[in-house]
């Protein structure tokens, strides 16, 4: 569970990485639409890692890579639950609530609704290109993205989502790291936290600023 959720907050790095490309709006947003069919293998030079790979192989094993990280994601955190649950069967006999984070305590419900997001997203821009409010085509991605934030509506659920993304994350970044030997002492404990803390306000800022631009104007 941990090294796949890792996979997945790397994936969301690079993700919000090429969405920053929107602000650049020279050539009617050549730098975004490149950006979005390099990685597809659809560009002269043959897309990422060709000719290590043929052009356009790349994106599928990244995207085998991603739906397996996401199924065995899910899978560990129900096998989890269940052994949870067996042990201890459905409530505690003596309960106490130590400190904990929302984010925390919610961390099922969390990636329940994170994953209807992705499937919504998914659907939106890569699944049935300009659907669901995108509008636009694949030809030309960056005309998806305008149609899109352009709706008020669109950038709050993305917002809610968001918050609930980097909630899910913020707990998870830090468990992972846990769980892979890195809380042995008090101050390795508070480093987590903090690069926790740090990694979910980057992803936030960094994948609400891009939306925000668009609804107020700011690129179009």
């Amino acid at each position: 569970m941990a090294v796949t959720g890792l996979i997945m907050i790397g994936f969301l790095l690079m993700h919000m990485y090429g969405n920053l490309k929107m602000f650049y709006q020279a050539d009617n947003f050549h730098a975004f639409d490149h950006y979005a069919h390099w990685l597809k293998g659809k560009t002269d030079d043959g897309g990422i890692l060709y000719p290590i790979m043929p052009a356009g192989t790349f994106i599928w094993v990244f995207r085998f890579v991603l739906l397996a990280s996401v199924i065995l994601h899910i899978w560990s955190a129900a096998s989890l639950s269940a052994k949870t649950l067996a042990q201890r069967g459905d409530k505690y006999s003596n309960q106490k609530k130590k400190v904990q984070t929302y984010s925390s305590r919610t961390m099922r419900w969390g990636g329940i609704i994170i994953a209807a997001f992705l499937i919504f997203h998914l659907i939106q821009f890569t699944i049935v290109p300009g659907s669901l409010g995108a509008g636009g085509s694949g030809d030309q991605p960056h005309r998806m993205v305008l149609a899109s934030f352009s709706l008020w509506w669109m950038v709050v659920l993305y917002a809610i989502c968001m918050v609930l993304i980097v909630m899910h994350i913020r707990h998870g970044f830090w468990s992972a790291f846990a769980t892979l030997g890195g809380n042995l002492s008090a101050k390795s404990r508070q480093l987590l936290n903090v690069l926790a803390i740090i990694v979910a306000a980057v992803l936030f800022v960094g994948f609400m600023i891009m939306p925000l631009a668009v609804l107020i104007g700011v690129i179009g």
